[in-house]
């Protein structure tokens, strides 16, 4: 897969500089080390070093990564790794995808208090799922979920909600027994989602008691304790948006999702058109359309397309991936083991390497475009030193 004619990265370091300036008082300090990580990225600030393909001998420069988890180049290999180690962690049931979305006057909200409510959200959309899945009239056990966070809607707007995958079933609360759901059907949405909006809007009426929220501009008022009660009563009246789709078609559709959508940014170096007079353009889904034509195309001038992508920075150090109930990590090992065994599912057994036959070959890290080759690292150079060519002299081994 070839890159793509047009990056983030190439947008901030046309615009980046002057935006930057304008609004020096108004970005905050992560949103400023996002801009610098992406723009610097794969370029001769961060450093690199110098490779030589074993077979071809071709000589080639690769600059480091900045390795941000808001960096449109730098998610692949984290996402693989991630796979990897919860590939195991799967059971030979059913799979569902849940969505936890606030409804809009909350999402405004959240902009302004993102750790409080982010957070919010990801214990209360799990609290839900447990609460109700424990309840004997609709499955009564103990489940596990994995929620994974997304802040952004197509055209890059702040759209909070946290994605869900729950297997279709969990122990018994004596963890006797598996108690699958019913085929096809995991937990009545209307029910979670009435209990989402009463548990949300509970805790965060205790959060604005106890001081955590700050509000500003036009929302500053809602400082005052009868005008957020106010406020409270109406988000309290429509219905709140909890969407179950259906079953995953087993446990490799569960890892194919998962590896689209753990560890995705607010817009991928794939959905941009252009980048001219005109602004940006990109590609976006418009989900109220139908077909193809939700398939359209979008452009903003670059002083806005940069603040929406902004919108999306995480506060330092927030896991935007959590893991709950039976697959909480400090119990994941004994309750999947547990899961497995009254599943009677044997665990696999690795197969013994005879004494002479050597070991499986690792991959190699850099593959030559000519000749699909391992390479060498022959030289590395550090952060600032000036961009330089190839070697015109031939290495010796």
């Amino acid at each position: 897969m070839g890159r793509p004619a047009l990056e983030v990265a190439e947008i901030f370091r046309v615009h980046g500089p002057a935006w930057r300036q304008a609004q020096r008082a108004h970005l905050s300090l992560g949103q400023l080390k996002v801009m610098s990580a992406i723009e610097q990225c794969r370029s001769a600030a961060l450093g690199g070093h110098v490779l030589r393909c074993e077979a071809c001998e071709q000589v080639q420069i690769a600059y480091n990564s900045c390795r941000n988890r808001h960096c449109p180049k730098c998610q692949a290999s984290p996402a693989r790794r991630w796979l990897e180690a919860r590939e195991a962690d799967l059971l030979p049931v059913e799979y569902y995808h849940v969505v936890f979305t606030l409804p809009a006057p909350i999402a405004e909200l959240a902009y302004q208090n993102k750790a409080a409510i982010y957070g919010l959200l990801f214990d209360l959309a799990a609290e839900t799922l447990l609460t109700i899945a424990a309840d004997p009239k609709h499955l009564g056990a103990q489940i596990g979920a994995t929620l994974v966070l997304h802040t952004w809607g197509s055209a890059l707007t702040h759209h909070p909600h946290v994605h869900g995958i729950v297997p279709g079933g969990g122990l018994s609360s004596n963890a006797e027994r598996w108690v699958a759901c019913r085929r096809g059907f995991f937990l009545p949405v209307r029910v979670l989602s009435r209990l989402f909006r009463r548990r949300f809007l509970e805790e965060l009426a205790k959060a604005h008691r106890s001081g955590q929220l700050h509000f500003f501009g036009e929302h500053a008022a809602l400082a005052e304790a009868s005008a957020f009660a106010n406020w409270l009563a109406a988000v309290r009246k429509p219905q709140w948006v909890v969407y179950a789709k259906r079953p995953f078609a087993g446990p490799a559709a569960v890892l194919a999702y998962l590896s689209r959508y753990t560890h995705r940014v607010a817009i991928s170096n794939r959905r941009l058109v252009a980048l001219d007079e005109r602004g940006v353009s990109f590609r976006w889904k418009d989900y109220r359309a139908k077909g193809n034509t939700r398939y359209k195309t979008m452009t903003l001038s670059a002083e806005e397309f940069m603040p929406r992508f902004l919108l999306h920075v995480l506060p330092s150090g927030f896991h935007r991936i959590r893991h709950y109930g039976l697959i909480a990590n400090a119990v994941r090992r004994h309750n999947l083991a547990r899961a497995r065994e009254l599943l009677h599912v044997l665990p696999e057994a690795a197969e013994p390497q005879p004494p002479d036959e050597p070991t499986a070959l690792v991959q190699p890290i850099f593959v030559c475009r000519d000749c699909g080759a391992a390479m060498l690292i022959i030289e590395t150079f550090a952060r600032g030193q000036p961009i330089r060519a190839p070697p015109t002299q031939r290495v010796a081994a």
